[in-house]
């Protein structure tokens, strides 16, 4: 019964007051509608950035040059010349439990074609790359085993490279294009894969390792080995077989000196989700200040509410009410507003998420049902400690003293 009536009088003071209350609980939805959103926009970032390493390879073990600095990080990664397609020849000949392995030799170089052009990556490695980074085709074949002995100038080319010279959905088998005035015959075009940016496999050429080093990089090392070991059990055991291997190949009795490091799925998906986890708590953070103004004016409503209504607090403890039930009245107050603009705000943060998704594509939200019930749980405990003060002050309130005042 008690409960009934703090009901029903918490709902009729709100709607007394429909314009204050309104106000107060916008403050809570906005709140509550921007964690939402920016918790969704950083799990969303995790969850594309973790496909995309997936898409780039299975059990997939990389070697760089360069000393292996903390969080898996290569000193002078790419200007080192540590590696070479002999290391990646003995990989594949010495090493148990490896399926395939591909050294890479990339270079950022302007392409042409037809009066068409594009600056991208070239890719100069060898057949089992398809293998090692799960590259499908759409047409034509990927590079060759004799196309690598010949140093052929043979090109397949990544979907999004494919567009820029050629146009979508154009067939560019049998065309020629011209990398650093060297022309090469394209014999293949990949399956997109998605991403975006520098790294993304479809902003790439693919050429023979030997081509690349004569024609385009000039080199006599590799940028990146890439390893695919057997199955996920191996990987371990394949990863310190390579670095035994390598440290004996390149002189080095003490591991700490190598000149390599080595990083497997596992570790990139660890750093990455690190990074983006940080990014979601700082944005969270920043939504989380405006959660803290609507606290703060829910407090003021309530005790300007308080204050209106000093001469009844007066007359209910004046004949005989509890301290403990008028507690609980502005209480309860407080906490249907968090609740409403809770519920709201859920909606809202949904819908705004949708809403990102939608009109920027490169953003990709998920709201999670963890931030829903954190939004809540935030909703609640916003009411309860920004409530627990004016209604202390009304439940300490004198009768005498309330009854007297104006």
């Amino acid at each position: 019964m008690v409960t009934i009536d703090i009901l029903k009088e918490t709902f009729w003071s709100l709607s007394a007051n429909k314009v204050r209350s309104g106000l107060t609980i916008l403050g809570i939805v906005i709140g509550i509608a921007s964690v939402i959103t920016m918790v969704a926009i950083g799990q969303g970032a995790q969850a594309s950035i973790a496909s995309s390493i997936q898409s780039i390879g299975s059990n997939l073990i990389i070697i760089r040059p360069g000393a292996q600095r903390a969080g898996g990080v290569s000193s002078g990664a790419g200007s080192n010349t540590t590696l070479t397609v002999e290391d990646a020849n003995m990989i594949k000949s010495e090493i148990l439990n490896v399926q395939a392995v591909a050294p890479e030799d990339s270079k950022r170089a302007q392409v042409t074609a037809k009066g068409t052009n594009t600056n991208t990556q070239i890719v100069g490695t060898v057949p089992d790359y398809a293998v090692v980074r799960n590259i499908a085709m759409e047409s034509g074949t990927f590079i060759m085993d004799q196309a690598v002995r010949s140093s052929a100038k043979v090109a397949v080319l990544g979907a999004a490279t494919r567009d820029d010279l050629f146009g979508a959905g154009f067939n560019p088998v049998g065309q020629i294009i011209r990398i650093k005035n060297v022309d090469f015959d394209v014999i293949g075009v990949t399956v997109a894969k998605g991403g975006s940016g520098f790294t993304s496999p479809d902003d790439s050429i693919y050429i023979p390792i030997s081509s690349a080093q004569h024609f385009i990089t000039g080199d006599t090392f590799v940028t990146t080995v890439s390893v695919a070991a057997s199955d996920q059990n191996s990987m371990t055991a394949v990863q310190n077989q390579i670095s035994d291997l390598l440290l004996k190949r390149h002189g080095i009795t003490d591991p700490l000196q190598a000149d390599f490091s080595l990083m497997n799925q596992a570790d990139i998906m660890a750093t990455a989700s690190s990074i983006t986890g940080t990014f979601t708590i700082l944005l969270a953070s920043i939504a989380g200040i405006s959660l803290l103004v609507g606290g703060i004016g829910i407090m003021n409503m309530m005790l300007t509410t308080v204050t209106e209504r000093t001469r009844e607090i007066g007359l209910r403890k004046a004949v005989g009410i509890k301290k403990l039930y008028i507690n609980l009245q502005f209480l309860a107050e407080a906490v249907a507003l968090t609740f409403l603009g809770g519920f709201l705000g859920v909606a809202l943060g949904w819908a705004a998420s949708l809403a990102v998704s939608n009109f920027v594509p490169q953003l990709t939200t998920q709201v999670s049902v963890s931030s829903i019930l954190l939004a809540f749980s935030v909703s609640a405990g916003v009411g309860i400690v920004f409530g627990f003060y004016p209604a202390r002050r009304a439940a300490n309130l004198s009768p005498m003293e309330a009854l007297r005042y104006e």
